[in-house]
């Protein structure tokens, strides 16, 4: 891990990932736009999807991965599940239909779910099951009548997670083609709204490339924490939580901002420490030595940094960090405290670990069950309210120079 003072970041602490539309993405996509399911097969056999023939994932498959999974392991995504419903389903509960007047004019709007989702679980270094319960699980609260799941190299655990989930169909399948599946539709796959989920940069390249066939949640990067710690944090969890987002692949990044350069210190022997056992550290050692530490002095520069760089996930530890954490406006979740840890979002919470990296949370929260529905305006007016309008109307289309626009307006005059 670097360590820097406030006065010497480098140009490499808050440079983002690009996301390249590559040639061998377009081709892919093409590829299953024309052929369908025999493209989605030959791609799926050249990456070692494990797909022969047929991707779906049978009824028998699924009672087999009910068979195979430990029973505490079904448990523990039953509850992840539960925590993740309720509060996607107190989230809808904010969102009201309205039904206003203004002008005499009946104004509102109504919230509406999609119709399809296609829900994309990654399965290259890990199999994640907890993203199956993130993507699907909001769907389903929000209304969504047609829910898929698609993960390569699939495992028990990932079938078993969005069955739980309650995914309508489960295709073992992933990369550019499976986006393009989901996407185009093919023999197997009917097309959907939309696409949601994170995956490698061949996976965002995709879902950038089809955004106008359908919606997509957002582009996300490698996974990242940024960590505020001062003297009342514990160096152990924040070494803990730093190498968490490391291990998820070699090009993840662990922020700390810090008051100390003794602290920094002390984190890093820690850090170090933990990856001689880490079975992970291979990856998380790599990703790790490209992280950074900034001391900084006052609580401003911790902010001022933290806002530039806007986290996929931030932790305040820091004294009376709930009091301040309205400071902070430009992350992907927000863990407030020592005993928050970013772990809990990760699996269990009840929050979404779908989050914007690579600075997008300036423009963008994390998925949700806002993700799903849409909200959509309507206006009823009568003959008397028409007359309260017509003039204005008539007016602004003129200085535009529409003509058939100001004739619609004028036509209504009593």
């Amino acid at each position: 891990m670097k360590i820097l003072n406030y006065n010497s970041i480098d140009s490499q602490f808050f440079k983002n990932i690009e996301f390249e539309t590559m040639s061998s993405v377009n081709e892919i996509i093409n590829d299953v736009k024309a052929n369908g399911d025999n493209a989605v097969i030959e791609y799926s056999k050249k990456f070692g999807d494990g797909v022969e023939d047929a991707f779906l994932v049978t009824d028998e498959e699924i009672k087999r991965a009910y068979r195979n999974v430990d029973a505490s392991v079904q448990e523990a995504i039953k509850n992840a599940v539960e925590n993740v419903k309720e509060f996607a389903l107190q989230q809808l509960g904010c969102l009201k239909t309205l039904d206003t007047q203004i002008n005499g004019v009946n104004l509102g709007h109504r919230i509406i779910p999609i119709k399809s989702a296609g829900c994309y679980i990654p399965g290259g270094n890990y199999p994640l099951p907890s993203t199956a319960v993130m993507t699907i699980v909001p769907a389903r609260a929000a209304g969504v009548e047609r829910v898929i799941a698609c993960s390569p190299k699939i495992q028990d655990t990932t079938i078993v997670a969005c069955d739980m989930a309650g995914a309508d169909k489960i295709y073992k399948i992933g990369g550019v083609q499976a986006v393009a599946a989901m996407a185009f539709g093919t023999e197997s796959v009917e097309k959907v709204d939309k696409i949601v989920g994170p995956g490698n940069r061949f996976v965002t390249a995709a879902k950038k490339q089809v955004y106008g066939e359908c919606g997509i949640d957002f582009l996300a990067g490698p996974s990242e924490v940024l960590i505020v710690a001062d003297e009342t944090a514990n160096p152990d969890f924040v070494a803990a939580d730093m190498l968490a987002q490391c291990e998820h692949d070699r090009d993840a990044r662990a922020y700390l901002i810090c008051f100390s350069g003794e602290f920094a210190k002390t984190v890093d022997k820690k850090a170090k420490d933990m990856l001689k056992t880490l079975p992970t550290s291979n990856i998380a050692s790599v990703s790790y030595e490209k992280s950074y530490a900034v001391i900084v002095d006052t609580l401003e520069q911790a902010v001022e940094i933290s806002e530039k760089r806007a986290p996929e996930h931030l932790e305040i530890c820091f004294e009376n960090a709930k009091e301040k954490m309205d400071l902070f406006k430009n992350y992907g979740s927000l863990f407030v405290g020592n005993y928050s840890a970013e772990v809990f979002g990760d699996y269990c919470a009840g929050t979404n670990h779908t989050l914007p990296t690579n600075m997008v949370s300036r423009y963008s929260g994390g998925l949700s069950v806002f993700d799903f529905v849409k909200v959509q305006t309507y206006q009823y007016a009568d003959c008397a309210a028409a007359q309260n309008l017509l003039k204005t109307a008539s007016v602004m289309a003129l200085s535009e120079g529409l003509y058939a626009h100001k004739n619609a307006a004028d036509i209504r005059l009593k």
